[in-house]
C-alpha cells in the first residue's frame, strides 16, 4: 500500500468484535470471515453449497390448465384475477444459506499492544499482528482450501472447531474428532441437519513447527511452537463422509505457506489487477484505515477503496456460483432472505461490472448457476404456462431452479422476464470477447421457444399481449400484482427474441423477429413518464425500490438518448418520479446505473450519495441492505464498481460513450483496463482543466460511433493497433 496510488487493500488498528466487520477472503467456493481480538482469532468457514434442508415442496405449481381462464379474466378487466392463480401453498422460502463453523485460536493474554489487521486485495490475504505474533489467512483458488498460518516466538495456542454460531438450530447433530498426526493433528466437525440425512463436515489439518502438541478434546493445545499451518475444508454431503480420505487429501497438499500462497496468487492477482480506478485522492487520505475513510463519505479516497474492495469481494465470491445476497459470507444461520440468489434484481446488479471490469471469472460463475438449472427452468415453463422452452425463478438456493417461492403479494411465478435478464450478462460476455458460446446460443433458443408458445393473445390493435405479466416487485396503484404488459416483460421478450434470432440466422430468426415485431410499444403515461405497465388504464405506483420498468435503459440498449430520444426523455421522467421506498442499497444503485445511461450526472451523484452518506458499509467494506449498517448484504459493495464504470465509460457493439455522467465531485482521475463490447481494452484519463485522453487496444477491426460531450463521430479501430484519442470535455 502506497500513498502515491490508489490503495489495494484496507486495514484497521482495532480488533473486529462483530463478524460483520470481519475481513473477508474467498475463492468462489470456500469463504472465510476473519475477526477476533488479540487473545482469540476466529475464522468463520462458509461454502456456496451450505444450505439448510427444510420441509419445502420444491415443485413448480401445476397451473398450466388454468392459464387460459386467467388470461380471459385479465383481458376482460378483472384486475384481481391472478390472486387465486396458485396451488394453495403458503409462501416457501428457498433453503437458507448458513455458515459451517468457526476455527478458534486462543492464546494467553499479552496486553494486546501494537495490534493491526489488514487485507491485501491483490492476494486475498487477511493478516493480524500483535505483540510479536502474526496470523495470515487466505482461501486458495489453486487448492480449494482455507489456509491459516500463525508465527511467532514460543506460540501457545488452543485450537478447536466451534459450531456455536448465532442462529444455529438446536437440533444439529454435532460430532467432533481430534487425532494426533506426525505433522501435528487433524480436527473434524460434523453437523447433521435436523430431520435430514444430510450433513456438513469440516476438517482442519494442523502442521506444527516446534514445541509440543497435546489433545484437549475437542481440540488441541500447542506449547512453544514457532509456527502453525492450518488447512481447512468443508463438505456438504449425504450419509457419512470418509474423514480419513479427506484428511489424507489435506496432508497431500504442500505444507509450506509461501508455496501455497504462490499457487493461489498466480490465479487471483492477475484477475484482480486487470482494472484500476484513480480519482486523484489526497495521498494522506489513502493511508487511513477504512473506518476513518467512512467518516468522510464523499471523499475520493473512500470511493477509490470501495471500488477496489468491490472488485475484490466480487471476484472472491464467484466460482462455483456467483455471489449470493451476502456474497459468499455469513456468520449467522438466520441469514436475511435465506441468503439466496435473488434473480429479479440483486444478482444482476451485483455482477453488473463483470464484462466491463474484466472479470470473466464472475461471468463463468454466473453461467454455472444458469446452465445447471436449465432442466428446472423447463419444468417451470411446462407446469405453469404449458409451453416449451424455459422460465427462470425469481429466487434460488443454488440447488433448485424451480419456481416455488411466491405468494399473493409476490406472485413471482408469473415473472417471465427472468431468463432474458439472467442471460444478458452471458451475451455481454460474448460481445466483449467476440465469440458466441454455444451454451448461450442454445439457452437463447429455448427462451425464444417459450415466447413462441406463450405469446398467443392479442389486443384490439393486433399487438401481442404479455398476460399474465408481473413487474418485480411492484403493483399498479389501481390493480393487483399479476396484470398485463409490464414494461420489463415487453422489453425482455423483444430482446430475447431478437438476440436469439441473431445467434440463429435462418428460418428460426425470421420467425422470432416477426414475433418481436408484433409486441406493443412502450406507453407514456399522463405524467410524461414511461409507464411501468403498457396496458391502458393501469396507474403507476412511483414509490418503490425496484426499477424493473426501466430495463430497456439498463441493462438493455433498447432505450438510449441517441437512438430513441423520446423514450429516453420519458424514461428520465419516470426516474425523476421514482421514490426510494425503504432505502434499499440496491434500489439506489440501480437508480444510479439508469441515470448514467441517461447522461444525468447529478442524479448519479445523488444516488451514490444516498449510499455513501447512509452508513451502508461495515469496517470490512462489505455492505448492508439498509442504512445504519442494517442487514449484512453484498448489493452495495458489489454493484458500486459498475456504477463508477458506467458514469465514465459505456459501450455497445457499435458505440463508445466517454464520460457520459461524471459527477462534478471527481474532476480528475483515471480508469484503466476496462473492456468494451466491441472488443477493445480502454484506458481513460481526465483532468480538471478539461483534457481527456483515451487509449484503445482493439482485439478486432471495427468501426464504432464515438459519443462525447462534443457530439458523435465515427471511430475506426484496427485489431492489434493502439488508438489514442485526445479531446476536451465541455
Amino acid at each position: 500500500m502506497t500513498a502515491s496510488a490508489p490503495v489495494h487493500g484496507t486495514w484497521e488498528q482495532h480488533p473486529a468484535a462483530r463478524w460483520e466487520d470481519a475481513f473477508l477472503s474467498g475463492n468462489g467456493r470456500h469463504g472465510a470471515l476473519v475477526f477476533g481480538d488479540p487473545h482469540a482469532d476466529r475464522v468463520v468457514v462458509t461454502h456456496h453449497t451450505l444450505v439448510r434442508p427444510g420441509g419445502r415442496d420444491p415443485r413448480p405449481p401445476q397451473l398450466a390448465g388454468d392459464l387460459p381462464g386467467l388470461q380471459d379474466r385479465l383481458l376482460a378487466g378483472d384486475t384481481t384475477a391472478a390472486e387465486d392463480f396458485t396451488d394453495g401453498r403458503p409462501l416457501q422460502w428457498v433453503q437458507p444459506f448458513h455458515p459451517a463453523f468457526q476455527v478458534r485460536l486462543g492464546r494467553p493474554a499479552d496486553g494486546g499492544h501494537d495490534y493491526r489487521r489488514d487485507v491485501d486485495f491483490t492476494t486475498g490475504v487477511v493478516r493480524a499482528a500483535c505483540a510479536g505474533w502474526t496470523s495470515r489467512v487466505f482461501v486458495s483458488r489453486a487448492d480449494d482450501v482455507i489456509v491459516q498460518h500463525v508465527s511467532g516466538p514460543g506460540l501457545t495456542l488452543d485450537i478447536d472447531l466451534d459450531p456455536r454460531l448465532p442462529g444455529a438450530p438446536a437440533g444439529l447433530g454435532i460430532g467432533h474428532g481430534a487425532v494426533l498426526t506426525p505433522e501435528g493433528a487433524l480436527l473434524s466437525l460434523r453437523a447433521r441437519y435436523p430431520d435430514s440425512d444430510r450433513a456438513c463436515t469440516g476438517l482442519t489439518q494442523i502442521t506444527v513447527t516446534g514445541g509440543t502438541t497435546t489433545l484437549v478434546p475437542p481440540g488441541v493445545h500447542l506449547e512453544g511452537a514457532r509456527s502453525v499451518l492450518l488447512l481447512t475444508r468443508v463438505h456438504r454431503h449425504t450419509g457419512e463422509l470418509d474423514v480419513v480420505a479427506e484428511g489424507r487429501a489435506l496432508r497431500d497438499l504442500p505444507a509450506d505457506y509461501d508455496e501455497l500462497l504462490d499457487r493461489h496468487a498466480t490465479l487471483h492477482r492477475p484477475a484482480y489487477e486487470r482494472v484500476t480506478l484513480d480519482l486523484a485522492a489526497e495521498p494522506a487520505e489513502r493511508t487511513l484505515p477504512g473506518s476513518e475513510l467512512l467518516k468522510d463519505p464523499r471523499g475520493a479516497a473512500l470511493l477509490e477503496r470501495l471500488f477496489a474492495a468491490g472488485r475484490y469481494h466480487l471476484l472472491s465470491a464467484s466460482g462455483l456460483f456467483p455471489p449470493r445476497l451476502t456474497g459468499l459470507w455469513t456468520g449467522d444461520w438466520n441469514t436475511a432472505w435465506s441468503g439466496a440468489f435473488t434473480n429479479d434484481a440483486n444478482l444482476n446488479l451485483q455482477t453488473a461490472s463483470a464484462a466491463a471490469a474484466a472479470l470473466p471469472e464472475v461471468t463463468e460463475a454466473h453461467a454455472n448457476l444458469v446452465h445447471r438449472q436449465f432442466p428446472d427452468w423447463r419444468d417451470n415453463a411446462r407446469a405453469i404456462f404449458g409451453t416449451r422452452g424455459v422460465v427462470a425463478p425469481a429466487h434460488t438456493d443454488g440447488e433448485s431452479g424451480h419456481s416455488y417461492h411466491y405468494n399473493r403479494e409476490y406472485p413471482l411465478h408469473l415473472w417471465t422476464a427472468g431468463a432474458d435478464w439472467l442471460l444478458k450478462p452471458l451475451v455481454d460476455h460474448d460481445e466483449t470477447h467476440g465469440t458466441r458460446d454455444p451454451r448461450t446460443a442454445a439457452a437463447l433458443a429455448e427462451v425464444a421457444l417459450f415466447y413462441e408458445d406463450f405469446l398467443t393473445r392479442t389486443d384490439e390493435d393486433g399487438h401481442l399481449v404479455v398476460v399474465p405479466s408481473y413487474s418485480p416487485e411492484n403493483r399498479p396503484a389501481n390493480a393487483s400484482w399479476g396484470t398485463l404488459n409490464a414494461a420489463m416483460d415487453l422489453s425482455a421478450a423483444r430482446h430475447a427474441l431478437r438476440t436469439a434470432a441473431a445467434y440463429h440466422p435462418g428460418p428460426d430468426a425470421d420467425r422470432w423477429n416477426a414475433l418481436a415485431d408484433r409486441l406493443p410499444p412502450h406507453r407514456i403515461n399522463e405524467d410524461g413518464a414511461l409507464a411501468e405497465w403498457a396496458w391502458p388504464g393501469l396507474t403507476d405506483s412511483y414509490d418503490h425500490r425496484h426499477l424493473s420498468h426501466l430495463y430497456g435503459v439498463w441493462p438493455l440498449d433498447e432505450i438510449t438518448p441517441y437512438d430513441t430520444p423520446g423514450l429516453a426523455a420519458a424514461a428520465h421522467r419516470a426516474l425523476q418520479l421514482r421514490g426510494a421506498e425503504n432505502d434499499s442499497a440496491h434500489g439506489h444503485l440501480h437508480h444510479a446505473l439508469i441515470a448514467a445511461r441517461l447522461r444525468d450526472a447529478g442524479r448519479v451523484a445523488h444516488a451514490l450519495g444516498q449510499v455513501l452518506d447512509g452508513d451502508f458499509f461495515h469496517a470490512s467494506l462489505m455492505s448492508a441492505h439498509y442504512p445504519a449498517r442494517d442487514v449484512y448484504n453484498a448489493d452495495a459493495a458489489h454493484t458500486l464498481p459498475a456504477v463508477l464504470i458506467e458514469m465514465l465509460v459505456q459501450s455497445t457493439p457499435g458505440r463508445l460513450v466517454l464520460l457520459p455522467a461524471l459527477p462534478a465531485a471527481y474532476p480528475g482521475g483515471a480508469l484503466r483496463g476496462v473492456r468494451t463490447r466491441f472488443g477493445a481494452e480502454l484506458d481513460l484519463a481526465w483532468s480538471p482543466d478539461g483534457r481527456v485522453t483515451a487509449v484503445l487496444r482493439p482485439s478486432r477491426t471495427v468501426r464504432v460511433e464515438l459519443r462525447t460531450s462534443s457530439g458523435a463521430e465515427p471511430l475506426d479501430l484496427v485489431a492489434g493497433e493502439d488508438h489514442v484519442l485526445t479531446m476536451r470535455a465541455r
